[in-house]
Formats: C-alpha cells, sequence, structure tokens
C-alpha cells in the first residue's frame, strides 16, 4: 500500500477523481428525509439569532417596522420559489450540489462555485459558531455573574473580545463535533429535539416581552415614522426584499445537497414550501416585537438576544439566572442546530467533491470546523448595517449562479440528466463540453455579475461613488443577476449548442423514465430478478415520484 493509499476514504464505490460513496447517488438505504425532516430542518435554519436580527438590520436602513416586515415577508417568498425550483434535481435524480454543477459548468468548470460555496461555508461557519460562543457565555454568566472576574481578560481591545468570551467559543465549538459525526440521513431525531426546542423558546419568548414590559409599552422600535426619505423609501424596500433573499442565497444555492436525502420528491418540495416563509418571517417578526417590547426597561434597543439575557442575569436575581440559563442553553441548540447542517455539512459535500478519494462528508466537516477559526468570527460580529451589507453581497454572486441551475435544468437539459456522465471526466462524458469547461457558464456568469459590482464596490467602500442607477441595480441584485445569467446562458446555448448534450436530450426518453432508470441502477441490481420484474419496478417508481 503506497503512503497516499493509506488516507483513501473507506468506499464501496470504486474510488476515483469523480466519486465517492457520499457524493454518488443516493441509494433508497439513504433516502429518509420525510416531509417532516424537511419541516423541522428549515425551522433550524430560519429560526435563529441571525433571522431574528433581519428586523434590525432593515429598521437600521430607515424603514418603520411595517415597512421592514414587508420586506421579510416579500423576500422569504421569492426564496422559497427559488429554493424550491432549484431543490427539483436533487428531490428526483438524488445527487447533490457538487455535482449538479458539473452539467452546468462542466466537469472542471464546476470547480469555481464549488470552492465559491467552500469559503462561504468557512465564513459562516465561524460566524454562527461566534454567535453560538455568545450565547454559551450566557449559560456561564448565569453560573457566575463574576465571570469576567474570574477568567482574566488578557486580549486586545482591538479584537473586541474578552477572554472568556473566548473561551465561551471554544467549548460551543467543542461541543458542535459530535453533532458533526452524525451522517445526514440520520439528522431525523437531532431534528425533531433541536426545533422542538427553539419553537417552544420562541413562544415563551414573546409571551414572556409581551408580558412583562409595563405600562410604558413598546419603544420606537414600532414607530410609523421612517428615517429614511420618502423617495428612497421604495429602493430601500427593493434592497431589504434582496437582502432577506442575501441571507439564506448560500442555502438557496446548494439545496440539492438535502433535497437529494428526500423519501419522495413531493417530500422536499410540499416540506420547503411551508415551512421555509412561515418560520422566516415568524422569527422575524418575533425580533421585533421582542426589541420593542424591552426597549424601555433596557433604556435602549436590544437587538442580540444574549444581550437581552446578558443584560437579564447582571440586574437580576436568582430567578433571572435562572432564566438566562435555559435561554441560553436553548439558543446553544438552536446554533449548533443551523450551522452544523446549514455550513459544517455543506462544507463537507462541497470538499469531499473536491478530493473524493481522501475526503468524505465527515472529514469536510471536521475540516470545515476547524479552519473557519482562521476567519476570525468575532470581527465579523459587529453593527446591524454591516451585518446587513455583508448578506446583501452574497446575491451579487449567487443570484447568477442560482440562475445558470435552474435555467440548464428546467430549459437546456428539459429535466433530462445523464447521471452516469456526470462521474465521468473525460471527452466521453456529455457535460465534458471544452476540456472539461463549459464557456458558455461562465460568460452568463459574468454578464450577471457585471451590472451589480459598481454598486456593490461602493457599499463596501464608502469613500467611492456611483451613480444612482447603478447603486438601484445593486439593490435588486440577485434579481437582476438571475435574469440576465439565465437570459444569456440559455441563448448561447442556443446559437453555439453543446452537441453531445443535446444529442442524449434529443434522444432520451421523458424525464420520469429517466429518472426512474437511473434511480433503478444506482439502488443496485437484484440477482434473480427478470427483466419483466425489472421493467414493472421501473413503472412502479415513476408512480411513486409524487
Amino acid at each position: 500500500m503506497g503512503f497516499m493509499e493509506r488516507f483513501e476514504v473507506a468506499s464501496e464505490t470504486e474510488l476515483t477523481r469523480w466519486i465517492n460513496d457520499d457524493i454518488k447517488p443516493i441509494e433508497a438505504g439513504r433516502r429518509t428525509w420525510t416531509f417532516w425532516t424537511f419541516h423541522n430542518y428549515w425551522i433550524l435554519v430560519n429560526s435563529n439569532i441571525s433571522t431574528y436580527l433581519t428586523g434590525s438590520s432593515l429598521i437600521a436602513l430607515g424603514l418603520t417596522w411595517w415597512q421592514a416586515i414587508i420586506s421579510i415577508v416579500i423576500g422569504n417568498i421569492l426564496a422559497t420559489i427559488f429554493v424550491v425550483l432549484n431543490s427539483v434535481p436533487g428531490a428526483y435524480y438524488h445527487i447533490g450540489f457538487p455535482v449538479v454543477n458539473r452539467y452546468v459548468w462542466g466537469m472542471y468548470g464546476s470547480a469555481f462555485v464549488i470552492w465559491n460555496r467552500i469559503l462561504l461555508s468557512l465564513v459562516w461557519y465561524g460566524f454562527q459558531a461566534w454567535i453560538g460562543g455568545e450565547c454559551l457565555y450566557v449559560c456561564l454568566m448565569a453560573l457566575d455573574p463574576n465571570l469576567e472576574k474570574h477568567i482574566p481578560n488578557h486580549m486586545l481591545a482591538s479584537t473586541g473580545m474578552t477572554t472568556a468570551q473566548f473561551v465561551a467559543y471554544i467549548i460551543f465549538s467543542i461541543v458542535s463535533l459530535p453533532v458533526i459525526w452524525i451522517r445526514p440521513h440520520k439528522l431525523k431525531n437531532f431534528f425533531y429535539f433541536s426545533s422542538a426546542t427553539i419553537l417552544i423558546f420562541e413562544i415563551v419568548l414573546l409571551i414572556w416581552a409581551l408580558a412583562t414590559m409595563g405600562p410604558e409599552g413598546f419603544g420606537d422600535t414600532i414607530s410609523s415614522t421612517p428615517t429614511a426619505e420618502a423617495s428612497s423609501t421604495g429602493w430601500l424596500i427593493a434592497y431589504g426584499i434582496i437582502s432577506t433573499i442575501g441571507s439564506i442565497a448560500a442555502g438557496i444555492l446548494n439545496q440539492n445537497d438535502y433535497a437529494r436525502f428526500a423519501h419522495k420528491p413531493r417530500d422536499a418540495i410540499l416540506g420547503q414550501i411551508f415551512s421555509f416563509p412561515l418560520y422566516a418571517v415568524i422569527c422575524s417578526i418575533i425580533g421585533i416585537l421582542v426589541t420593542a417590547a424591552t426597549q424601555n426597561r433596557f433604556g435602549g434597543a436590544l437587538w442580540n438576544l444574549p444581550d437581552i439575557f446578558t443584560t437579564l442575569i447582571q440586574n437580576g436575581g436568582s430567578r433571572e439566572r435562572a432564566a438566562g440559563f435555559f435561554a441560553g442553553a436553548a439558543l446553544v441548540i438552536s446554533q449548533i442546530g443551523v450551522n452544523v447542517p446549514g455550513n459544517a455539512l455543506s462544507g463537507g459535500f462541497d470538499l469531499a467533491a473536491t478530493f473524493p478519494r481522501y475526503i468524505n462528508i465527515r472529514r469536510g466537516a471536521y475540516l470545515t470546523a476547524l479552519v473557519s477559526v482562521a476567519c476570525n468570527p468575532w470581527r465579523l460580529v459587529n453593527t446591524a448595517t454591516t451585518f446587513i451589507s455583508v448578506l446583501g453581497s452574497y446575491s451579487v454572486f449567487f443570484g447568477p449562479m442560482t440562475g445558470l441551475m435552474i435555467s440548464s435544468y428546467f430549459i437546456i437539459n428539459r429535466q433530462k440528466i445523464n447521471v452516469d456522465d456526470l462521474f465521468v471526466g473525460n471527452k466521453q462524458s456529455v457535460y465534458w463540453y471544452t476540456w472539461g469547461v463549459n464557456w458558455r457558464a461562465i460568460v452568463a456568469w459574468i454578464c450577471g455579475v457585471a451590472p451589480s459590482m459598481p454598486g456593490f464596490v461602493a457599499s463596501v467602500q464608502l469613500l467611492v461613488s456611483v451613480p444612482i442607477g447603478l447603486t438601484h441595480l445593486y439593490y435588486i441584485c440577485f434579481l437582476i443577476g438571475f435574469a440576465i445569467s439565465s437570459g444569456v446562458y440559455c441563448l448561447l446555448h442556443f446559437i453555439f449548442p453543446a452537441k453531445g448534450l443535446n444529442d442524449f436530450v434529443a434522444s432520451s426518453p421523458s424525464p420520469r423514465s429517466l429518472m426512474a432508470e437511473y434511480q433503478e441502477r444506482w439502488d443496485g441490481e437484484i440477482s434473480g430478478v427478470s427483466d419483466i420484474d425489472k421493467d414493472a419496478r421501473v413503472v412502479d417508481r415513476e408512480i411513486n415520484f409524487n
């Protein structure tokens, strides 16, 4: 055995540059995600502190509370449409995000999208882990109100943290490690437990805030007077809508990674249509109501949940400390629930697809968690305006990528995918295009990104000034990028057709027959089954797709 062979992953599938057991189409035994699994998954992803802060970010832009809610509702409805559309290849063909992009960008060209998603997984994992550390810090403060005295601070002021806060972050990261070990198809029980915990916590939090706000009532957080100029309100609402989409843009992009575990395609589709927008909107509204209801008693708007409970602990007695501990514990569970499947496993999927011989999902997820520390997540958690700028910036790049994936599947491929060829890295694959790269996707993506770049640069570098029209384009960057990239991609495929791909699409049977055929093949042949029985099983699979 050679030196490098010692580090190869265990795999029943023959290892190549393109496949291992975690990257191949998901067989029947691992298709365990039902309607309720997807339902609970989106409770976790859309009911957390980041979503809770969405209202504060939009109000900080100058919107009123009701304008912020309009932006949140419309943004989440649009995001739901994109999530469902982009889940279809995974739900029906049981292939994940890295593999799907091979038929969009080419076998080698897909690396560009995958590495973008890997980098984002690192940043988001670190960001959410730091917030999780803040939640665990609340628990430690509840146990020891003099925590900062008992753990002397040796951190520089420029880091924006204390030694005690850093210790809480490390503890949270360690507590998350056992959950990362769980295979994606076995996450059902964890989802039930953590989603129930966060729902109960949100209900109790809202009741407490409203029942104890006193005669002063709501603070000026709930105000009908906008701070932005009337002429710009419409564009700010549009910006709020796109920022709401941008906050989940990464989840939209790689949702095939989870849809491929669907027991039936309708489980992925119905399980997301209802739960995705419902819990995102509810959590955002709770954030606005709780902040407004507690504003007068705290002498100011405390948007960040850990700040609320830290303040209660510091100014209260044993009851407040007990409440703070259990609230912090619920938030820790919530952060693990969003961070592990949403970021650690996403990084694991992508790294496994990039280095399938040596990395599987577990190795990739642990590597994501380890390397995320290098992102200095404590510096990422800043003001509300900075937070919304970061969220909005993702839309510039991911809107066009999402447009390419959806248009490629529904228009260019007409829902017909040659699954076998997605694991062939040579000219024999219909997705080889030109030297393994689909240049049409590159051109289309650049065309989709370009209009929003001046406004994006101006939002990051305040000294840069651009015409107001370009700023407005940036405000709707996800939609404009999605539309342009989709249109250019389809046009280029029409003018410069990919012969091998077109021949396959034209000569293939109906999408449902093709889906059943590949599902049958990748589920494995059963010895002693006659051809007639096999044909009958294919028909059964077509019937059960719904």
